[in-house]
């Protein structure tokens, strides 16, 4: 970030290939933050992790780069909207294992070695214990109960109902008409803790409770109450709450006749205890002095809260909120927040403290040995520890850390690791079903990998030979230009120099099927061929009047339709193209020429991918678009050293004509060794995979609409091989 010139013009060119250790990288610190000691990305940089709303994660089975470029005017919303693309090495390990961080097939060194420095892992000596954010806002030494009822201040910076008048604030706003409890008598380490929860439904209103739960210290259900809310209902909520249209049917019970029950049976020093019990007060319209917040106890970084379900079952070592039941039980769950509370005040924050970090510890190491066991009471945790030691762990797949963070990561696809971390197949799910169901679970989950696939009959090794064939034809056809007719003794020499002045040319060639000499030039780049057609077809070179085109075949028909889509490719917004420099100058040296340029923002000077030296051509990349197209007009015809420069928008983003080498060097030559395919099975063939991957890009579409705000979205063509 010191010289961020440099990472953008890393965007334009060769660096443009990450490794699957890259997108963990990622992923996890998009996922984690700092609160868990991840690490930002090696290879980019993530502003304000925190703001994140989410991660989400497509990935597009069986489809590759080749793919993209194939259909890519089929492509239309993913090439448009999603700004940054990056090739994916490939890899010989299980892909959707890689992904989510399998350590023997990412860092086998630190395996070896024992690592513990990683995401899910906490330390255990001292010092690293002062950091905690519970030691650091508690302390080490017990205390009793009213140390950790929230002050005046975090009553008022956590959006809880505040008294207008007494003890409280004055002028606290939106809480008119709220029932205060009375409850004010002086608190003390015995006041009687009460475990209060609320369900919740959405009415034309807004959030109005339609089920309330008071617990007391003993874990007795007091109240358990079904309330009628007076606006109607317009959603349910039934997978969380519970509720449903019948049960609220003969329902007589309001929110005035809880609250006086509430008010009624509450001792004048009652301390209540829930999680984010500011919810529960606001939807009961009540205000009540003294609370203690068990998302708020149980302290993490930047602010992060730990679920209820994950502080039951790692604190508690209770299940609750099980996915077999349908929606919340409010008497459970306020019986967890009250034990969570009651826990706390017995243990002490260093307990907690040291609880938490070898509970990270251990769950990794179950992870690792069985994954279906997960769950150990803390005091057997913290014998372990005494007994075992710190313990050396390979990193674990980080969606793990997640889970224990109460985050529940979503994986929608016909492709679920089992417990070995291998995919199987669930082929009963279409990608129109699993879109379905990620429209409804996404806006859900704070980080989702989606995968869809293809067909079997898609994915047949003859038939992507010859799509593969065709995208290195149509490739070499649109970096080809035709220039002529010449004299019979034109000179070549001065034909190569005039064209060359458009761009690196890989190879030229005199056509002597044709009554006069015409050339057939090769260039390496698709923004020198274009140059040329645009800038020399009808000029005088070499002593003739020239006609320059593109090979006239069956796959150039839509070149013209192709060649203005990648004009308007996003990658390629506020990036030009400049030709007809001198070999010998810089990047220092280009840097100091286009300084005078207006939101210049980088420079990338390409090289050969087997000399290593400077091509004459460079990409020069702009802050504003509108700033880009001005530096084209005083660009071209601009002199520099005694050479006329000329510039265009850019067509090819780093990644692609990197590809586009790979693609012309690559040893397999789809000669005789590749099944030949009958030319109407190819075609139909083509036309199938044309239509689906329509259907995908629209997928997407719908899905990237659903998405909140601040999230970030990854699309993957992990490839077949």
């Amino acid at each position: 970030q010191e010289k961020p010139s440099r990472l953008s013009a890393a965007l334009l060119g060769e660096d443009c290939e990450i490794s699957h250790e890259q997108v963990y990288e990622l992923l996890k610190y998009a996922a984690l933050g700092k609160g868990h000691n991840a690490a930002q990305p090696s290879w980019c940089h993530i502003y304000h992790q925190s703001h994140l709303a989410g991660v989400v994660v497509i990935v597009l089975h069986e489809m590759s780069q080749l793919h993209f470029y194939k259909f890519y005017l089929q492509f239309k919303h993913l090439r448009r909207v999603f700004r940054h693309r990056f090739t994916l090495r490939p890899s010989s390990a299980n892909f959707l294992a890689n992904l989510c961080g399998d350590e023997a097939n990412l860092n086998p060194q630190n395996t070896a070695r024992g690592s513990t420095s990683t995401s899910s892992q906490c330390a255990t000596n001292s010092s690293d214990l002062q950091r905690d954010p519970i030691i650091q806002k508690y302390g080490e030494e017990k205390q009793g109960l009213t140390s950790y009822t929230l002050t005046l201040e975090e009553l008022k910076k956590n959006d809880y109902p505040m008294k207008g008048h007494y003890l409280f604030i004055l002028g606290s706003p939106g809480y008119e008409g709220y029932m205060y409890t009375e409850c004010d008598q002086q608190r003390t380490d015995n006041s009687p803790l009460f475990g209060l929860d609320c369900e919740m439904c959405l009415t034309a209103k807004g959030n109005e409770v339609t089920r309330v739960s008071l617990v007391d210290a003993q874990g007795r259900c007091l109240l358990n109450e079904l309330v009628k809310p007076e606006s109607r209902i317009v959603n349910y909520r039934t997978r969380f709450s519970g509720i449903t249209r019948k049960m609220l049917l003969p329902v007589k019970t309001k929110l005035a006749d809880i609250q006086t029950r509430l008010k009624r049976m509450l001792p004048h020093d009652a301390v209540l205890v829930g999680h984010s019990l500011n919810a529960d007060l606001q939807a009961l319209q009540m205000i009540h002095p003294s609370v203690i917040d068990t998302s708020l106890l149980f302290a993490r970084n930047e602010g992060r809260r730990f679920k209820l379900k994950f502080l039951a079952k790692a604190v508690l070592g209770k299940e609750i909120q099980c996915e077999q039941k349908i929606g919340h039980d409010p008497t459970e769950d306020a019986k967890a927040a009250l034990e969570l509370a009651q826990f706390f005040i017995e243990q002490g924050p260093a307990k907690v403290a040291e609880l938490n970090l070898e509970m990270l510890l251990t769950t990794e190491r179950l992870t690792e040995i069985s994954p279906n066991k997960s769950t150990l009471k803390p005091q057997q945790n913290t014998v372990q520890r005494e007994q075992n030691g710190p313990s050396q762990l390979s990193r674990s797949c980080f969606l793990d850390c997640l889970q224990m963070t109460g985050q529940k990561p979503l994986l929608l696809g016909r492709q679920e690791p089992d417990s070995s971390g291998l995919c199987q197949g669930n082929l009963s799910s279409s990608n129109k079903q699993i879109l379905q169901q990620a429209l409804k679970d996404v806006p859900l989950s704070t980080f989702s990998i989606i995968q869809f696939s293809l067909d079997p009959e898609h994915v047949a090794p003859h038939l992507l030979a010859g799509i593969c064939k065709k995208v290195r034809t149509k490739l070499t056809d649109m970096l080809t230009i035709y220039a002529g007719p010449f004299d019979e003794s034109f000179c070549l020499k001065t034909v190569r120099k005039e064209f060359g002045k458009c761009g690196p040319i890989r190879s030229l060639t005199i056509m002597t099927e044709t009554y006069q000499p015409y050339v057939c030039i090769q260039y390496e780049v698709l923004e020198a061929a274009q140059l040329a057609v645009e800038s020399l077809n009808g000029a005088e070179v070499a002593g003739s009047c020239i006609k320059v085109q593109r090979p006239v075949t069956a796959t150039m028909l839509d070149c013209d339709v192709l060649i203005k889509e990648l004009e308007l490719d996003i990658e390629n917004e506020g990036v030009i193209y400049v030709a007809g420099l001198k070999k010998s100058l810089t990047e220092t040296d280009l840097q100091e020429e286009f300084s005078q340029l207006k939101d210049l923002e980088a420079l990338f000077l390409p090289r050969d991918l087997q000399s290593g030296k400077h091509r004459n051509c460079c990409f020069l990349k702009f802050l504003k678009p509108e700033s880009a197209v001005d530096a084209i007009e005083v660009i071209n015809g601009w002199a520099m050293m005694g050479s006329r420069l000329r510039s265009r928008k850019a067509l090819a983003p780093g990644h692609l004509w990197r590809w586009i080498w790979q693609m012309d060097h690559s040893h397999e030559k789809q000669t005789g060794d590749i099944l030949s395919v009958e030319k109407e099975q190819q075609s139909n063939f083509e036309q199938e995979l044309r239509k689906k991957l329509k259907k995908l890009d629209q997928h997407i579409r719908k899905l990237y609409r659903r998405l909140q705000n601040n999230t970030l979205c990854v699309v993957l063509f992990p490839g077949v091989n």
